[in-house]
C-alpha cells in the first residue's frame, strides 16, 4: 500500500453540516477533505476548515489536531479554555465535551481514532457519520 501525503494546501471542499441544536453563534461553515480511512472505519485523517462561529461538541473519538491557520478557542465544560493557532498541535480525548469557537477562519490536519462501540456524534471534526 502506498504512502498517502497530506499537504497543507489540500483544499477542504466537502461541506460538513453542523448537527441541529449545536450552533451557538455565527455561521461556522465547515468543510473537509478526508484523505484516508482504514478498512475498519475507525481511523481517519485529512484536512478540515471552518469559518468563524461557535458550536457545542461532544467527542466519542480521539482526535489529534495540528492547526495550519487561524485561531480557535476550545472551552471545556467546567470552564477550562485553550486558545490555539497556527502550528499548535493537541489531542482531544474521547469524552471531551464543550465548545469550539473559531475566532478566525481556521484549517487543521486531523487524525481520528474511534473505538467500534462509540457513537459518532462529534461535530467539531471529520469525517461525518
Amino acid at each position: 500500500m502506498p504512502l498517502i501525503a497530506i499537504a497543507h494546501h489540500t483544499p477542504a471542499d466537502e461541506p460538513l453540516a453542523l448537527a441541529p441544536g449545536r450552533l451557538i453563534d455565527g455561521d461556522p461553515r465547515q468543510a473537509l477533505a478526508n484523505l484516508y480511512s482504514d478498512d475498519s472505519g475507525q481511523f481517519h485523517c485529512g484536512v478540515w476548515q471552518a469559518e468563524p462561529g461557535s458550536w457545542r461538541v461532544r467527542y466519542s473519538e480521539h482526535e489529534f489536531c495540528h492547526i495550519l491557520e487561524g485561531r480557535i478557542r476550545i472551552i471545556e465544560d467546567g470552564g477550562e479554555e485553550r486558545l490555539v493557532g497556527a502550528n499548535d498541535s493537541f489531542v482531544v480525548p474521547a469524552g471531551f465535551s464543550g465548545v469550539w469557537q473559531v475566532l478566525e477562519k481556521a484549517r487543521k490536519i486531523y487524525v481520528i481514532f474511534e473505538r467500534p462501540s462509540a457513537t459518532q456524534d462529534s461535530v467539531a471534526s471529520a469525517p461525518p457519520a
